[in-house]
């Protein structure tokens, strides 16, 4: 059987050669038409893309491609690939799909609840509508909704490979609630990010999905080709503000991005992790300033450099933290000229109780001072 794998686009991009993947612009019939095949044809909801995303597309394949074959859906800069990072081509596919029903996303471990994460970030009024949406149409899908909302484990992205049938199947049950959700929330009260608000959600009901039909799951890893445009920015005008020295400017630029964009501290949106360490650069520098009127970026201004020093240093606590410290971890503990300020934020970064934190920064600090 073959195996068409359907590039969710909304803007040009460097398409990858294998033919395996064929592009598909998603919100077409609210845009541009970017030349390549689109979702505003044949049975679609191309006009609903500011509150679906990529999802529209994913309706457009379930009611307009015609095949027993398998299907799958990516993204123009994420795609499933191996554990070194090469992506799929179809002989992948293929010989994963004899053994496993499908092909997702390795699952997102949250540090909290999806549904304590959801509310902090959204509207928690939808995701409750949701599950009272499944309760009444898909009974049987309600405990794992219920038990899964309250763990801590979400699928992302909206990728997924599967026979065509089985990923029908997904967007029958999928749409359908969605349809319902519709008529009870209001979601144009949002602005633009908040308005994806059935995006947001279907990636974790696919996990809802998966586990309740108990299907054979092969969770692969994601890679992304180029970096968000939105995260590209963000780091740039960061490195402005640390540049000129501006503390103060830079952190209120971060909340400011984190109250429109929750999600760009999100793994798949900082890939490098460099807008968390950059939150640490403010963090640490506020209270060295606030202890000694001075602080590290009044010697490194550089983004580049700033970045380094941090992950060096968060390098060395977590090496400690695990007794695993190499002679690389203590050559830069006495090189650089690292504040206890910073150390101890860095503990509390990799360690949850306030005792190994103190343990972890006391060994730091004294490995730094031989």
């Amino acid at each position: 059987m073959a195996v068409t794998i359907f590039t969710m686009t909304h803007k040009k991009f460097e398409e990858p050669s294998d033919p395996v993947y064929v592009p598909l612009q998603v919100g077409r019939a609210c845009g541009e038409d970017l030349g390549y095949p689109g979702d505003d044809t044949g049975d679609n909801i191309s006009r609903k893309n500011c509150y679906y995303g990529e999802l529209t597309g994913v309706y457009w394949v379930w009611k307009n491609v015609r095949t027993k074959d398998y299907v799958g859906i990516c993204h123009y800069r994420r795609y499933f690939c191996t554990e070194e990072g090469r992506i799929f081509n179809e002989k992948d596919y293929r010989s994963l799909l004899q053994e496993y029903d499908i092909i997702t996303s390795k699952k997102l471990k949250l540090n909290f609840s999806y549904f304590d994460g959801y509310a902090s970030d959204y509207n928690i009024f939808d995701l409750i509508t949701t599950g009272e949406v499944i309760r009444q149409k898909y009974p049987a899908y309600y405990g794992n909704f219920e038990r899964l909302v309250h763990g801590n484990g979400t699928y992302f992205a909206n990728m997924m490979v599967a026979e065509k049938s089985l990923y029908d199947e997904y967007c029958a049950w999928l749409f359908s609630i969605f349809d319902e959700v519709e008529k009870r929330i209001d979601a144009d009260a949002y602005d633009d990010y908040h308005k994806r608000v059935f995006g947001f959600i279907s990636e974790f009901l696919l996990l809802v999905w998966v586990e309740t039909k108990g299907l054979k799951v092969c969770e692969c890893k994601i890679g992304m080709t180029t970096e968000k445009y939105e995260t590209k920015r963000m780091k740039e005008t960061l490195a402005d503000f640390f540049r000129k020295k501006d503390i103060a400017g830079a952190k209120a630029f971060f909340l400011e991005s984190l109250e429109k964009r929750p999600d760009v501290l999100m793994e798949a949106s900082d890939i490098t992790g460099e807008l968390k360490i950059a939150m640490q650069v403010v963090a640490v520098c506020e209270l060295e300033q606030a202890q000694s009127g001075e602080c590290v970026i009044d010697r490194i201004r550089e983004f580049d450099e700033l970045m380094r020093y941090f992950a060096g240093l968060n390098d060395a606590v977590n090496a400690c933290r695990m007794d695993s410290l190499q002679e690389e971890n203590i050559r830069f503990l006495k090189e650089e000229q690292i504040s206890d300020i910073a150390i101890e934020a860095s503990a509390r970064m990799f360690c949850t109780e306030e005792a190994e934190q103190r343990r972890v920064a006391k060994a730091v600090k004294a490995f730094r001072s031989r």
